[in-house]
């Protein structure tokens, strides 16, 4: 499975599902890049398959409607779409 490690500040387990297609997945890795914090992400439309199909049932887990950009922090706190005051108050 492709999943990618940005370091950076540690702010706990910080996964981003996202789409490489999609603008506003690209903005909240900016934002998530430019807070400096450490995240892995994963760009669910890149998968094939069967681990597609694994990460969108992780993905449905959190976020029902299965959209993106999904953003899991510490396997406790989700935000869905690209949230920017929401992020920065939970990270910054």
């Amino acid at each position: 499975m492709d999943i990618k490690h940005v370091e950076g500040k540690n702010r706990g387990n910080i996964i981003l599902y996202a789409l490489s297609t999609c603008v506003w997945c690209k903005k909240t890795k900016r934002l998530l890049n430019d807070l400096g914090v450490d995240y892995s992400y994963i760009d669910v439309d890149l998968l094939q398959g069967e681990e597609q199909e694994k990460i969108r049932q992780e993905v449905t887990r959190w976020n029902p409607s299965c959209s993106f950009p999904t953003l899991v922090i510490n396997s406790e706190k989700c935000i869905v779409g690209y949230k920017e005051n929401e992020i920065k108050e939970v990270l910054g």
